[in-house]
């Protein structure tokens, strides 16, 4: 004799049990954790290799700037590398007329301040250009568990409500859902205040004037769904 297969549970609960599901969010607006800045640093000639060397050095130039903040500098990386040659629209057959270089790096600050400096004198150099900052918090920060926290006690509270509304007790949860859980976001997060300066000329005596650069907030949001069984109430 086959064994009987049990009912399966409804949705939506039952009399002797019934279910309760509401919604959690929490809204935090927290200063921002670190920024990010793009540096574009070109050189341009007519001969390949002279190209290459200014290149070169100019690439060294603005590595050794950046790296002289020490611990302001979470994470200074190198990106795109391209040497171009630019052929002459006129004349017969083809025919270098220059060729262009540029590297770009990108580089994380956590010190603020720092950031104002540095940009501005990285935007002195001779052909090299900036862009940002972006504004964000790291993925591990703790202000994301407390706003999911919040979220949790907001959904737990809004049941306690329902609830008493009915003059009865929550039993159980049922379920948690996080959902956030399948929209993962992309980091760097977010795009942020953006800043964009260029510079082609500046001498080494003068020294530019530090940008005030005044930090985004950031605004975190966390929601989750909550299920939950109830102490039957009587109505």
């Amino acid at each position: 004799m086959a064994t009987p297969t049990p009912p399966a549970p409804t949705p939506y609960g039952t009399p002797d049990a019934p279910r309760l599901t509401v919604r959690g969010e929490a809204h935090l607006e927290v200063d921002p954790e670190i920024a990010r800045i793009t540096i574009t640093v070109t050189a341009r000639g007519k001969d390949r290799r002279h190209t290459l060397d200014d290149l070169t050095h100019r690439n060294t130039t603005t590595l050794d700037l950046v790296k002289s903040y020490g611990d302001a500098i979470e994470r200074l990386e190198t990106g795109h590398f391209s040497l171009t040659p630019e052929l002459a629209q006129r004349g017969r057959g083809e025919r270098i007329r220059t060729y262009h270089g540029s590297v770009t790096l990108t580089a994380e600050l956590n010190d603020f301040t720092a950031l104002g400096e540095l940009t501005s004198r990285l935007a002195d150099l001779d052909l090299t250009s900036v862009d940002g900052p972006w504004w964000t918090l790291r993925p591990d920060s703790p202000v994301h568990t407390q706003a999911r926290k919040q979220a949790v006690k907001e959904a737990v509270q809004r049941a306690r409500a329902y609830a008493d509304a009915l003059d009865t007790t929550l039993a159980a949860l049922i379920e948690l859902a996080d959902l956030d859980a399948d929209t993962p976001q992309p980091y760097p997060p977010a795009p942020g205040n953006r800043m964009r300066s260029m510079a082609f000329a500046g001498t080494p005596d003068d020294t530019p004037p530090t940008l005030d650069l005044e930090p985004q907030r950031q605004e975190i949001h966390a929601a989750v769904n909550a299920r939950f069984t109830m102490t039957p109430p009587r109505l």
